[in-house]
C-alpha cells in the first residue's frame, strides 16, 4: 500500500497535466490549436532536430568506440577519457559558452576583429547537442565491443577479408542492439532539452512550452506538453524493444587493427573534440572570471547564497527521494505480487517526461488547487523527486537484490519481527545503494534548469537561475562562476555514476 501510494504521487502530475488539457474550450478549438501551421513547425523542429542529433552522434560515437578498442591506438585509456568527458558539461552550458565564443560579437570575433557568422538557431544547437550527448553511443558501443568475442574478426582476416569489411560483416551485426540503445538516449535527450534550444532560440516543444506557459497561454502549453509526451512515448517504446533484443556474445583475446600513420589522425580528432567541448567552455568562463564584467550589475553579481540556496534543494530533493525509493524498491524485489513491479515503473513516469513538462503540470495544481504552496520550496523540492526518483530506486533495488536471504531468514528464526529484521539487517545493508542513489539524485537536482525557472520560490535564487539571467538580460559574464561551479558538479555526478556501476553492477 505504501508503495502504491508513492507510485500515485509521482505519478500524479501527469495527471495534471491531462486535466488542464482537457480543459481547452471546446473541442474545435483544441483541434484548431494541435493542427494549426505554428505547431505544425515546432513538431517539425522537434523532429528533425532528435534525428539530426541522433544521426550526427551515432556518426561520431561509433567510430570513437572502435578506434578506442579495437585498434593499436596509443594511450587508449586516456583517449577513451577524453571521448567521454563532453558528459561532465551540461549541454546547457556549453551552448551557453559556444554562443558567447563564436557567435558574432563573440569572444573569437572580438579578438580577430572579424564578423562571424551566428553558431545559435536549428544547426547550432544540433552541433551543441550532439557534442554534449555522441558519449552515450560511445559508451554503450564501446561496452559491447569489450564482451565481443574479437577472435572472429581474426577469422575473418584469414578468410582474406580486409579490416574494415570484417568489422562490418562480423562485428557490426553484434553490436549493433547497443548503438541503437545509445541512439535512443540520444533521441530522448534531445526531444527533451530545454536549456540548449532555449538558449539557441530554437522553436521546438521545451521552449515554446516555457514561452506560452510565462505568456498565461496555459491551454496551448498544455497541448504541446501531451503532444511532447507521445513523441517520447514512442521513442520509450522502441527504447524497451531495442532493450529486449539487446545482447553479446563472450568476450575474447583482442584482435587489434593497426592504423599506421592514422593513428595521429585519430589522436588529433579525439583531442580536438575534447578541447572544444570542455576546454573551450572552462576557458571563456575563466577568462570573464579574470577579466570582471563591462558592466556592474548587482543583481547578478556571484553570492555563496545561491550555491547555498542550490545546496539547501538539492539537498532536500535527494533525503526525501531516498526516503520515498526505500519502500519502493524493497517491495519490487521482496513481493511476488505483479502490483509491486507496476508501482516500481510507475516511479520513472517523471523521469522520462521532459522537466518543463513536470514543472507546467505542477504550475497548474499549484496555481489552482495548491495557491499556500505555490512557488514555494516544498512543491519545488517535490517536482525535482518526481524528476529524480527513479536514480534512487534503480541503486537501491540494485542493493536489495543483493542481500543474502539466509541472512533475513536468520534473523527471523531469533524472533525478530519483520520491521525489526529490516532495520536492523536489511538496511544496514542496503544503505550504501540508497546514499549512491541519493548523491546522483543532489548533484542531478543542482543542475535541473525548466522545473526550477518555473516553481522558483520568490527570492530564491540558485546557480542556474543565476545563470539564466545572465542570458536572458545579455550580461553573460556574470554566469562564469555558476557555471564553473556546475561543470564541477556534472564532473561529480560521472564519478558517482561510474562508481555506481563498478559497485552495485
Amino acid at each position: 500500500m505504501l508503495s502504491g501510494a508513492i507510485a500515485a504521487l509521482v505519478a500524479s502530475p501527469l495527471l495534471w497535466l491531462v486535466l488542464r488539457a482537457s480543459q481547452v474550450a471546446s473541442t474545435e478549438r483544441a483541434l484548431e490549436l494541435v493542427v494549426s501551421a505554428r505547431t505544425a513547425e515546432i513538431l517539425v523542429n522537434s523532429v528533425s532536430l532528435m534525428l539530426a542529433v541522433t544521426v550526427a552522434s551515432v556518426a561520431i560515437g561509433v567510430p570513437l568506440a572502435v578506434v578506442t578498442t579495437g585498434t593499436d591506438l596509443p594511450y587508449d585509456r586516456f583517449w577513451t577519457i577524453v571521448a567521454a568527458l563532453p558528459l561532465v558539461i551540461p549541454s546547457y552550458i556549453g551552448a551557453f559558452a559556444f554562443v558567447r565564443t563564436f557567435g558574432s560579437g563573440g569572444e573569437v570575433s572580438s579578438a580577430l576583429d572579424v564578423p562571424l557568422p551566428t553558431v545559435d538557431g536549428f544547426w547550432g544547437a544540433v552541433v551543441v547537442i550532439t557534442l554534449y550527448t555522441y558519449p552515450y553511443v560511445f559508451l554503450s558501443t564501446r561496452a559491447a565491443l569489450l564482451s565481443v568475442d574479437m577472435t572472429l574478426v581474426e577469422a575473418a582476416r584469414s578468410l582474406n577479408v580486409g579490416p574494415i569489411a570484417a568489422y562490418r560483416r562480423v562485428i557490426f551485426p553484434q553490436i549493433r542492439p547497443a548503438i541503437a540503445a545509445g541512439a535512443l538516449l540520444v533521441a530522448l535527450y534531445a526531444v527533451s532539452d530545454f536549456g540548449t534550444p532555449a538558449f539557441m532560440r530554437v522553436s521546438v516543444f521545451t521552449y515554446e512550452i516555457y514561452v506560452e506557459s510565462g505568456s498565461f497561454n496555459v491551454e496551448y502549453a498544455a497541448l504541446l506538453s501531451m503532444q511532447l509526451l507521445a513523441v517520447t512515448a514512442v521513442i520509450l517504446l522502441i527504447e524497451a524493444r531495442v532493450g529486449r533484443d539487446s545482447g553479446s556474445a563472450a568476450g575474447g583475446r583482442t584482435a587489434r587493427i593497426r592504423l599506421g600513420r592514422w593513428r595521429w589522425a585519430a589522436m588529433a580528432a579525439i583531442g580536438a573534440i575534447g578541447a572544444v567541448t570542455l576546454v573551450v567552455p572552462v576557458a571563456i568562463f575563466g577568462v570573464w572570471i579574470l577579466r570582471g564584467p563591462d558592466t556592474a550589475v548587482p543583481s547578478l553579481a556571484f553570492e555563496w547564497g545561491y550555491a547555498l540556496n542550490s545546496v539547501y534543494l538539492a539537498t532536500m530533493a535527494a533525503a526525501v527521494a531516498c526516503l520515498l525509493a526505500i519502500p519502493v524498491a524493497y517491495t519490487s524485489v521482496r513481493s511476488d505480487s505483479p502490483l509491486s513491479r507496476i508501482f516500481e515503473r510507475a516511479t520513472y513516469v517523471g523521469f522520462a517526461a521532459p522537466g518543463v513538462v513536470i514543472g507546467l503540470s505542477l504550475v497548474f495544481f499549484g496555481a489552482n488547487y495548491a495557491p499556500a504552496i505555490y512557488r514555494t520550496v516544498p512543491l519545488l523540492v517535490f517536482a525535482y523527486v518526481v524528476r529524480f526518483l527513479p536514480q534512487v530506486v534503480g541503486t537501491t533495488r540494485s542493493a536489495v537484490l543483493q542481500v543474502d536471504d539466509r541472512l533475513v531468514e536468520a534473523a527471523r528464526t531469533l524472533n525478530a519481527g519483520p520491521v525489526e529484521t529490516f532495520r536492523k539487517v536489511t538496511l544496514p545493508l542496503i544503505l550504501p545503494g540508497v546514499v549512491a542513489g541519493g548523491v546522483l539524485v543532489f548533484l542531478t537536482t543542482m543542475k535541473e534548469l525548466p522545473a526550477t525557472l518555473m516553481l522558483q520560490p520568490i527570492g530564491l535564487d540558485t546557480l542556474v537561475t543565476i545563470v539564466w539571467a545572465a542570458h536572458e538580460s545579455l550580461y553573460y559574464q556574470y554566469a562564469a562562476v555558476p557555471a564553473l561551479i556546475l561543470v564541477l558538479i556534472s564532473g561529480l555526478s560521472m564519478v558517482v555514476l561510474l562508481r555506481q556501476e563498478s559497485g552495485l553492477g
